[in-house]
């Protein structure tokens, strides 16, 4: 009973980190883009653009880490 369980979590969880990844991936894209158009951008807007970044390939690691795949929504 217990491990039939810890499957359902597993799928539960799995499903959050593949909606978290694409979030902050699309969040990560619209920034850096921002930073990419803009002719001298803020300090500010530099830092947020890096720290979506790292959110997102923290993430992607994990996902690789327990081998989810975003093919099989």
């Amino acid at each position: 009973m217990l491990f039939r369980r810890t499957g359902q979590l597993r799928k539960e969880q799995d499903k959050k980190l593949v909606s978290q990844l694409e979030k902050l991936k699309h969040e990560w894209e619209n920034k850096r883009s921002l930073v990419e158009r803009s002719f001298d951008a803020p300090r500010e807007f530099v830092t947020e653009a890096k720290l979506a970044e790292a959110k997102y390939f923290y993430l992607f690691k994990e996902a690789k880490e327990r081998k989810v795949s975003l093919r099989g929504k």
